[in-house]
């Protein structure tokens, strides 16, 4: 057992240094090639380097083919690796499809059905090992076996969720990468206590990525996730419920992508969650209703503090869905 938690050290350490050193080459490779955009919550904002999740999910694949090297070579174990390579199709499918997004989005304005029926592809590895288990407990209908309807329709509708529930809250420094890390904090603890070790350290690796590449994206960010991490985050929370067997867990500590949603569908999908920002760094609401998170949390800072700034929204959000886990945690015990 102590051999196997210093294997799984080695991996974080490899997969934080592989995010460190892969973000810092990706953020000259963007500024060369102009692949950048303005800080939109900072007056006067500079352009920051874009696409920044291709250097992270780099490092969490690189991450996950050194666990299989071990596993296979070092611990000469064959188990779970055909949904380990499920992973990561899943994956690269989804880093593609956020990659092209972040290209052709702004460029050419992707409407919100394209990047919807995209996002569907990404679901096609577990449909077709047929993931995950068929029979859920439902309120009021006890033990309920889906059947096909699990890998074909269920499936399909988890991953569009979550991979879109993702992508729409975002835009401002360290978001989108410390929401990911505290939620697959948690899946990696609920895995470890249901005996899915293997899914365990595939979280490890996951959020030990999201810190090397949060030293880059915190306040002030000098690289945006983009949708190339975002896409990729959504998708494998979803492959987590479903490889887990842990769908309510992971629904619970969704709440705040679930309620971002809602508010997004009150402005037709079309309000952005950026403020309005002041010369003196604080922000201002950009709307007179609420139409993200962002929003309320800049209305609930300005109520409390009299003033409202980016990274105060960030630890807001951030200590929303930390509640979240906790009272997830609890539940568990």
């Amino acid at each position: 057992m102590n051999g196997e938690i210093v294997l799984a050290g080695i991996i974080f350490v490899f997969s934080i240094i592989a995010s460190v050193l892969i973000t810092k080459w990706w953020i000259k490779v963007a500024k060369r090639n102009e692949l950048t955009g303005k800080d939109m919550n900072k007056f006067n904002g500079k352009n920051v380097a874009e696409a920044g999740g291709i250097a992270a999910v780099s490092a969490i694949i690189l991450g996950v083919l050194f666990y299989v090297f071990i596993k296979t070579f070092a611990l000469g174990s064959s188990t779970h690796l055909v949904d380990i390579l499920s992973i990561l199709v899943t994956i690269l499918l989804a880093v593609f499809i956020g990659f092209v997004d972040d290209i052709l989005g702004w460029k050419k304005g992707l409407k919100q059905w394209q990047k919807a029926l995209m996002s569907l592809i990404i679901a096609i590895p577990l449909m077709v090992l047929n993931a995950g288990q068929h029979s859920m407990n439902i309120p009021f209908l006890g033990n309920v076996n889906f059947g096909l309807i699990y890998p074909l329709i269920l499936i399909p509708i988890a991953i569009l969720g979550t991979t879109n529930g993702v992508n729409i809250l975002a835009g401002y420094n360290g978001l989108e990468a410390s929401l990911g890390t505290v939620i697959f904090l948690f899946l990696g603890i609920v895995s470890l206590k249901t005996g899915n070790v293997w899914l365990a350290v595939i979280a490890g690796i996951i959020v030990s990525a999201l810190l090397g590449f949060l030293y880059f994206n915190k306040y002030p960010a000098k690289v945006f996730p983009g949708d190339s991490l975002t896409y990729p985050l959504g998708a494998l929370m979803g492959v987590f419920a479903i490889l887990g067997n842990m769908e309510k867990l992971a629904l619970f500590v969704f709440i705040p992508f679930i309620l971002e949603g809602i508010l997004k569908l009150r402005s037709g999908l079309r309000a952005e969650n950026f403020g309005v920002p002041n010369k003196d760094g604080s922000l201002e609401p950009r709307y007179p209703k609420n139409y993200s998170l962002t929003h309320v949390a800049i209305r609930l800072l300005k109520a409390i503090k009299g003033k409202a700034d980016e990274k105060g929204v960030v630890y807001l959000i951030w200590a929303f869905e930390l509640l979240l886990v906790i009272i997830a945690m609890t539940w568990m015990i």
